[in-house]
């Protein structure tokens, strides 16, 4: 696999070929000044843009994936914000390799997604963009058109992969809709046949010890997670970076992880008037946080040796809800030729192929299918320990009647 990395030369861009002007439809940070990276993981035939986004510094990767067509043009899995800088490095391929034929929106829930399709497409005026099947919006259940999506461009993916216009080139599988009371979630899965990749948007991810590059280009956020309280004034070096973007991972994964305590206000705002640092950019000195002196095992065993998994998130409140249908998805995928997987978030490209991919989701079984050869009996359980805060929130919306309960396992 290649890994050149672009961005734009700053010596010849100013901070407009960064501007979000839309950030408002999703503020989240960086708001309205998004960088971005294009990295080619498969010389002259696919590239990653990594842009990043999060909320209060809890910043993690979002990424869109380009797929060159060998009958010339490009394919474009999951936008990301078309910023000048992201627009001008899109430019660079079609100059080479033809213009962009297909936009895929790969999700119905995922708004971090979904809003930058419309405005991506108005830059790519050829180009057919393809839906995920039951679309919806919120508050207001509202037409894609009104989400800026050109109308007479704009299709559903058909159910059968087979009668896409690029099915030539590529399988597609369709998990969801799944019900979740006042929602759904949907994804789709793309596979390159030619460069044997997998393209994911949230089913799977890989979480990198070091912080990936996109977040180390405005390293605030790392350093603002590596301090251990309000008073401390954290060095930029390498460790402190790792330390915080290990620290964030656990934060959006777990939310609050076993590790991490929550300081009460009084102390809080304490510590607050102590802090050196009181600027709105560093939350006016407001550091609730307290980590144990051993987070970093919380970490490792997130990450394991590098495995993929299904995000917590997504065990404890999403497949859940459909076990036997997420399986079904899974095996289809699982059957296809793929060396290499490209997530939207965390780590990418992840070498890993169906084997690693079928056991992600053996948590959704009482007995793992060691038949199948496909996993070992033991799966990559994740500590049950760091997932009480998601099952707690699980509880309540089950309580309160806001979310349909769990299914048993398969």
């Amino acid at each position: 696999m290649a890994q050149e990395e672009r961005t734009g030369n700053i010596e010849q861009i100013d901070q407009r070929d960064f501007s979000w002007f839309f950030w408002f439809t999703l503020p989240l940070y960086p708001y309205g000044n998004r960088r971005t990276i294009r990295k080619e993981v498969v010389k002259d035939t696919v590239w990653t843009f990594d842009q990043m986004q999060g909320i209060f510094y809890v910043v993690v990767p979002i990424r869109m994936t380009v797929v060159k067509l060998e009958a010339g043009g490009l394919l474009v899995y999951a936008p990301v914000a078309p910023t000048r800088e992201c627009i001008r490095l899109v430019n660079e391929l079609v100059a080479e390799h033809g213009e962009v034929k297909y936009i895929i929106l790969p999700t119905i829930s995922g708004l971090e997604h979904k809003v930058f399709v419309g405005p991506f497409a108005r830059f790519c005026p050829k180009a057919q963009i393809f839906v995920a099947p039951s679309q919806w919006s919120f508050p207001l259940n509202l037409p894609l058109s009104w989400l800026g999506l050109p109308p007479k461009r704009t299709q559903i993916l058909p159910e059968d992969s087979k009668i896409a216009p690029f099915a030539d080139e590529f399988d597609y599988a369709i998990l969801g809709p799944i019900e979740l009371g006042p929602g759904r979630f949907a994804e789709v899965a793309f596979f390159h046949k030619r460069s044997h990749t997998l393209l994911v948007t949230d089913s799977v991810i890989s979480v990198p010890e070091e912080p990936p590059a996109i977040v180390q280009l405005e390293p605030y956020p790392l350093l603002f997670h590596a301090k251990e309280n309000a008073c401390e004034i954290v060095a930029d070096n390498q460790a402190n970076r790792r330390k915080g973007w290990q620290r964030i991972s656990l934060f959006a994964l777990y939310f609050q992880p076993s590790v991490l305590e929550v300081i009460g206000l009084s102390q809080v705002v304490r510590d607050a008037i102590k802090a050196p640092e009181r600027t709105k950019k560093a939350y006016f000195g407001l550091f609730p946080f307290k980590w144990q002196q051993d987070w970093q095992r919380s970490f490792d065993a997130l990450r394991g040796d590098g495995r993929i998994f299904v995000a917590p998130i997504l065990q404890t409140l999403i497949l859940n809800r459909a076990p036997q249908e997420t399986i079904d998805w899974a095996n289809k995928i699982a059957s296809w030729d793929f060396q290499w997987i490209i997530p939207c978030h965390f780590d990418s490209p992840i070498k890993a192929g169906p084997y690693q991919f079928r056991q992600a989701f053996s948590f959704l079984e009482q007995q793992p299918a060691v038949s199948a050869g496909l996993f070992n009996s033991s799966g990559y359980p994740l500590p049950q320990e760091d997932f009480k805060i998601l099952r707690d929130i699980d509880r309540d919306l089950n309580k309160f009647g806001i979310v349909p309960p769990a299914k048993d396992k398969v």
